[in-house]
């Protein structure tokens, strides 16, 4: 399951800037942190790009809108495709930019995502989600991924509590839901350097420390 081998060379990371994603299940805290590391960039006067996926550009929040309010059940592929399209445009039209001019880049969900959603959740090979990504501008990679752990009933309670409509993935059983967690707990053991597994039951602070500690440098 691990990235193909032949294909390895063929991804890189940004030569400039700061490019960091946040991966994690529904109610995870991902936002609330994704906003607490801009504030510290802009506090240390680096500009901060924060955006999310699918979206991001006016390409893609037309997507991300077509996808999540989806109500009946598309194929796995559908649903990748739909996703690589959103993710073109955006590092396209934001992201590659935004590094090449030594800026950070928060970027909420990504390649990961993808891996998780339409791979590895449905038990398939992640193999065809990298071998998609083989090209430019996809093969692009965070310099570090920050993947905040929650179990699932913690997942749902805090769905429970938000007490908004539930969109196309928040509506699928509570068994895809479970492998979403093992999904991105495998990724995490596959990919250890740049995927750092943070507790995302801990107070807001504590977790927001750790990950400062773990945030490579400019």
């Amino acid at each position: 399951m691990n990235q193909p081998s032949s294909l390895h060379s063929l991804f890189h990371t940004p030569e400039k800037g700061l490019f960091i994603s946040f991966e994690g299940a529904e109610g995870s805290g991902k936002s609330t942190q994704i906003q607490k590391l801009q504030k510290h960039f802009e506090s240390l006067s680096l500009p901060c790009l924060l955006l999310r996926e699918p979206g991001g550009t006016s390409f893609g929040e037309k997507l991300r809108a077509a996808i999540l309010s989806q109500d009946s059940k598309l194929h796995p592929m559908a649903e990748t495709f739909v996703f690589l399209a959103s993710r073109a445009q955006l590092l396209e039209e934001k992201i590659l930019p935004h590094l090449a001019q030594g800026g950070v880049v928060l970027l909420d969900r990504y390649i990961d995502s993808t891996l998780v959603y339409q791979a590895l959740a449905r038990q398939e090979s992640i193999e065809k989600i990298w071998t998609l990504h083989q090209f430019a501008p996809l093969n692009l990679l965070p310099h570090r991924t920050f993947y905040l752990d929650i179990s699932l009933e913690v997942s749902l309670e805090r769905q429970m509590k938000r007490g908004q409509n539930k969109d196309y993935f928040e509506s699928q059983s509570n068994e895809f839901q479970a492998q979403l967690l093992k999904g991105y707990r495998t990724l995490a053991s596959l990919y250890p350097e740049r995927i750092k597994t943070i507790q995302g039951t801990q107070s807001v602070e504590d977790v927001f420390r750790d990950i400062l500690q773990e945030l490579p440098k400019l």
